[in-house]
């Protein structure tokens, strides 16, 4: 490996932005993926780790470990969106059974065997509930210290939900291990996460004309990978058409991505967050105290901007290049 090239780990719930967020990251020459790991959110995990699976050897890294966690969160009943990904997660596209299947360790190990084999190195980026950190972390306590970085697409902090009033999804699947992961973290005094909130993952607003400008980089709509966003992404974008009032969708995983590729996409705020477990209509709030009212030190680093016309950018290039060079064109 190069020392360009950064060691990621992504643990992922595969509905159709997850899809879209290991598509860029496969298109990405700087990420050297070293495993992904699956578990319960968008939608039941069988049909998670089926779809991961599937969209790597779509992008023609079947090669890579796929690992299977929790089923289930850790203390709740699981929820799952259906509404918006589909009943098996990627909307109206349909792909072949996956010739690959998943390695013999469970998602956790997978986070726990490859910090400690990239000790310092490794960025484990989840885009999904954080039910398989929360076991890794019960079963490895040092394992903040052991990553680079932990990255989070989770919470909304200064934005309404999009859930509840004021509750993200992934928050809100699994807000126990999202507060297990937070104090975890804060009590190994490693690193703070990062965490991607709605604040700035609804600013990537993937349109039809992003589309028709992919399909133009792989050199048409027949290659593959282009008719599989096509199907995804409409499934997606009619579900934003009838709850958010736009034909398009937020492709929140994907900016998550590539903000951990390339860090500069992104401005960040110490801030000192809670995870609300209790409340009556804000269990999963994520309780930011920007105003420093409670004087205790900052526990999350929260993105609070991102360069989103750079991200497109790099999305239709990257991912249309990865689409033209799977259809041989």
């Amino acid at each position: 490996m190069s020392d360009a090239r950064l060691p990621l780990l992504i643990d992922c719930d595969t509905g159709i932005d997850d899809a879209l967020a290991l598509l860029y990251a496969c298109a990405s020459p700087e990420a050297e993926i070293v495993g992904v790991g699956c578990v319960a959110g968008n939608v039941e995990l069988p049909h998670v780790v089926r779809n991961t699976l599937a969209v790597l050897e779509l992008a023609g890294r079947e090669e890579l470990e796929v690992a299977a966690g929790r089923a289930t969160p850790i203390a709740r009943p699981l929820r799952t969106a259906a509404d918006t990904h589909g009943p098996t997660g990627l909307g109206y596209a349909t792909l072949s059974p996956p010739r690959a299947t998943v390695g013999g360790r469970d998602a956790a190990d997978l986070i726990i065997d490859s910090a400690r084999a990239w000790p310092g190195q490794l960025t484990l980026a989840t885009l999904g509930p954080l039910s398989n950190v929360a076991v890794a972390l019960e079963r490895e306590p040092t394992l903040p210290r052991l990553l680079k970085r932990l990255v989070m697409m989770v919470g909304a902090y200064r934005s309404p939900g999009n859930t509840a009033p004021t509750m993200e999804w992934n928050a809100g699947v699994d807000p126990e291990a999202l507060a297990t992961t937070i104090s975890g973290w804060a009590a190994a005094g490693a690193a703070r996460p990062v965490a991607f909130g709605l604040d700035v993952t609804e600013r990537a607003k993937m349109t039809p004309e992003h589309m028709a400008r992919l399909a133009a980089a792989a050199g048409g709509a027949e290659a593959p990978a282009v008719r599989f966003l096509e199907d995804a992404l409409r499934f997606y974008f009619e579900f934003h058409s009838r709850y958010d009032g736009f034909y398009g969708a937020f492709i929140h995983d994907a900016l998550v991505v590539a903000a951990v590729l390339d860090p500069a996409l992104a401005r960040t705020e110490a801030l000192t967050v809670e995870v609300e477990l209790d409340g009556r209509w804000t269990t999963g709030e994520t309780v930011a105290d920007w105003r420093r009212a409670w004087g205790r030190e900052p526990n999350l680093d929260v993105a609070i901007e991102v360069d989103h016309e750079a991200f497109f950018e790099r999305f239709i290039g990257r991912v249309g290049a990865l689409a033209a060079a799977r259809s041989g064109r």
